[in-house]
């Protein structure tokens, strides 16, 4: 049952017969969409060719794979706060939205992905390019529907876009067969949704949770507050920033929750989880009042759980209430939408500083910049390193650009050492950890924040998983700073290696070709550098390049991201070195 308000005046009032191909086109318009990711196809040819009729209205970007569609209407969402918008075809063009699905998925994210389907009376028949798209992607979607008579187009994309950006967002694949795209029908004019019966988007607040979440806030000596990528979701920058500084409580960051409060604000005293800083991950385990803001508890960001904040009482707020004691026992629950439920609880906290407990989160860090940052960020010798590559980043940008990461130990640098003055200014694989996501991602963030400078940092491995999106940088002419940090290892999984499996390097020392070269090929400048003398001005002719630009950066082989919590290991555990 959808509950339903006046068409979007693009939508002519009275009924008139167009196609169910065209109805899906009146339908993203409708909800305001812009930008298309999309590769054509069999199955989805009647959409396209209506499409056809509405490029003034509408700016399809043509990729190269349909995984590379998807991660960039991934990095859109991410930088937009919009819905990403994502075509593909059937069978295999489907199929290769799956690690996209649950990506997404996985890190909130909103996406509606259209697909096109063989005929309905095919269906189940093996015919070409017949796949069972629902039952593959029912794990790894919000929500997905078939569609087979074009009158259900309206109403089913208008409960798509609901779906997907309600609540906890996340993906939505709407599979619609041929004959529906080809069939006429009278539409009458798109309604979006606002209600489907049985499905609550926001869970009710509770006040006396609130309250009592307060009263341990108040009564707490060493309150500290975790936070995650729900606050900005939630659009909630401004009251979590409210509620920190009233409340005076040191705050660290997951990676998806990275930027939501600038890097150099007082009370943001780092990062959390397996190659977060020192003193977040040692003092969770000292802490009395443990406030969890729109995170989940990943393992990345525990370790063992029988060892995680045991001394602590533990209140959590998030939108989503199957999160809530999930993986921590919570002594309050405090479900909602946290730009609802902060404002109430900073009316309930007393102003307070809590000076000499941030005062032993700075003598954590001063340890870690003796033993880690120090001599990863300004190295006087040797090699370079990825940590003084985003430092010099970081002073070239003054920390307004996106940094978009894919994933390995380039991710865990930059997030730890970029500087973030913005919310939506982090955008990475979270969850799931998708090599290859970065450079579509990117793309995707530029078209939805087309005046901020976007850089994808990536690894070497990574960047050859999805360089084939280098057409679709050179064909759409997207400005956009590629900048490749190379190690001529899977640096990651050589890290565990060395550390854990007596240096057997099995199979990670990968071959690259001449990414220069490459990038040459699409039409895209750049430049290979090695050495210290040549990182500033190379990284400042890569930013200040009208266009695109990809810069590779040679790397130390065999450098460490640290600190680390090793695998099975307590929080407190954290190596150094």
């Amino acid at each position: 049952m959808l509950t339903k308000e006046k068409p979007a005046p693009i939508v002519p009032d009275q009924a008139k017969t167009v196609s169910g191909a065209e109805a899906v086109i009146l339908s993203l318009l409708a909800e305001g969409t812009e930008t298309i990711f999309g590769y054509p196809g069999g199955a989805i040819m009647p959409v396209y060719d209506a499409l056809y009729d509405y490029t003034d209205k509408l700016n399809h970007v043509l990729v190269r794979h349909e995984q590379g569609g998807i991660h960039a209407g991934q990095g859109y969402a991410r930088s937009s706060g919009k819905v990403g918008v994502v075509f593909a075809t059937s069978g295999p063009g489907a199929t290769n939205l799956v690690t996209g699905l649950a990506d997404a998925q996985i890190d909130s994210t909103p996406l509606v992905c259209i697909t096109g389907q063989v005929y309905a009376h095919l269906l189940g028949t093996d015919a070409f390019q017949e796949t069972d798209i629902l039952n593959i992607t029912t794990p790894v979607t919000k929500w997905n529907y078939q569609v087979t008579d074009a009158s259900e187009i309206p109403d089913v994309m208008a409960k798509a876009f609901y779906i997907a950006r309600s609540g906890r967002p996340g993906p939505v694949l709407i599979d619609i067969t041929k004959n529906a795209q080809l069939q006429a029908f009278e539409f009458t004019g798109y309604q979006p949704c606002k209600h489907i019966r049985s499905y609550r988007p926001k869970p009710i607040v509770r006040p006396e949770y609130i309250v009592q979440a307060a009263e341990l806030i108040n009564q707490a000596k060493k309150p500290f507050v975790l936070w995650g990528q729900g606050v900005m979701l939630g659009t909630a920058e401004r009251e979590f920033k409210a509620f920190i500084e009233k409340s005076g409580i040191p705050a660290a960051w997951t990676i998806m929750g990275a930027g939501v409060l600038p890097t150099d604000h007082p009370q943001n005293v780092g990062m959390l989880g397996m190659h977060g800083n020192y003193g977040p991950n040692v003092l969770t385990n000292e802490c009395d009042v443990l406030i969890a803001i729109g995170m989940r508890f990943d393992d990345r960001v525990t370790g063992r759980l029988d060892k995680y904040a045991k001394q602590a009482k533990v209140i959590h707020l998030d939108i989503d209430p199957t999160e809530i004691g999930k993986n921590v026992p919570v002594t309050v629950p405090v479900w909602g939408d946290c730009k609802e439920t902060l404002p109430q609880l900073t009316k309930l906290v007393e102003a307070k500083v809590h000076r000499e407990w941030l005062g032993q989160f700075r003598q954590y860090s001063d340890k870690e910049i003796d033993v880690v940052i120090r001599e990863e960020l300004f190295p006087t010798s040797g090699e370079l390193t990825m940590g003084e590559v985003v430092q010099q980043l970081n002073e070239l940008t003054a920390g307004n650009a996106i940094v978009v990461t894919d994933v390995g130990q380039h991710q865990m640098v930059a997030c730890r050492y970029a500087k973030l003055n913005h919310t939506r200014s982090n955008i990475t694989s979270g969850g799931l950890g998708t090599m290859g996501f970065a450079l579509p991602a990117a793309i995707g963030a530029k078209f939805g924040a087309p005046d901020r400078t976007v850089v994808a940092v990536i690894g070497d491995g990574g960047f050859q998983m999805t360089l084939q999106e280098l057409g679709t940088i050179m064909q759409s002419g997207v400005d956009l700073k590629i900048l490749i940090l190379n190690n001529r290892f899977l640096g990651m999984v050589r890290q565990w290696q060395e550390l854990f499996h007596e240096r057997r390097y099995s199979f990670v020392d990968i071959a690259s070709p001449d990414f220069v070269k490459v990038a040459g090929g699409y039409g895209i400048s750049g430049r290979s550098v090695s050495e210290r003398e040549e990182l500033r001005n190379a990284l400042q002719e890569m930013l200040s390049h009208p266009g695109s630009f990809l810069l590779e950066v040679m790397v130390t082989k065999e450098n460490n991201v640290f600190p680390m919590v090793p695998q099975g290991c307590s929080v407190s555990e954290i190596r150094l070195k």
